[in-house]
């Protein structure tokens, strides 16, 4: 069996506006100066704890925890009021439908939460393509392997026949963890070099170039 898993935000979809919005709200209740886009950006893809901690250093488990909460909520809240946009990157859908109808088995793992991700996936019209779904809920946050690990379990697939497709460094350390391939992809959050450097086996530039690689 053949299973390419896959990151969401940033690999994808584009969700970087929702995100950096909730994380300005979040910083800004707790009264402390939102960290620049730019920095929230390069967050995306670890668990919100994590997340938090990167662009807090000097904060404790409790107010990441806490912190994290009043994001969820932001976010929840902007996805009730139609504001947040999480459109598949153009190809994309295309790419993941001719990997499917090639034999392959998708799947994804995320830093978003289980109601997050289904809200993402069910909007683009794209749920029934995966058959694991492994979240920030029910895992330690990339790039700690279990979740990539989680998902060649229930897909019932061998390390030596998946790749992990991302974004971010993050994700390429995950993979070298799960010994699984790394591919990265060059429109996201974090730049080539980085996910060259962490263990991407290449970085691709387009779906289209990313299906015509996994097909060779």
């Amino acid at each position: 069996m053949k299973l390419a898993v896959f990151d969401c935000d940033g690999t994808l979809v584009d969700g970087q506006a929702p995100i950096c919005e909730a994380m300005e709200v979040t910083f800004e209740a707790f009264a402390l100066t939102p960290p620049s886009r730019g920095a929230i950006r390069r967050a995306v893809g670890l668990s919100l704890p994590q997340a938090i901690r990167q662009l807090l250093p000097a904060s404790d488990a409790e107010q990441q925890q806490a912190m994290a909460e009043v994001y969820k909520q932001s976010f929840r809240t902007a996805r009730e009021q139609g504001r947040v946009a999480q459109p598949l990157f153009p190809g994309v859908g295309d790419t993941l439908r001719a990997l499917q109808a090639q034999g392959w088995t998708l799947g994804v793992a995320t830093g978003m939460s289980d109601r997050g991700l289904s809200f993402c996936l069910a909007a683009n019209g794209i749920t029934d393509l995966f058959v694991t779904l492994q979240t920030a809920d029910r895992h330690p946050s990339k790039p700690n392997p279990a979740m990539l690990q989680h998902a060649l379990f229930e897909a019932g697939a061998d390390a030596t026949q998946a790749v992990m497709i991302g974004d971010t460094a993050y994700d390429m350390q995950m993979a070298a963890s799960a010994h699984v391939r790394g591919i990265g992809v060059d429109w996201g959050y974090h730049h080539p070099r980085e996910l060259i450097a962490a263990g991407a086996e290449v970085v691709v530039e387009s779906p289209a170039q990313l299906l015509e690689h996994l097909l060779r």
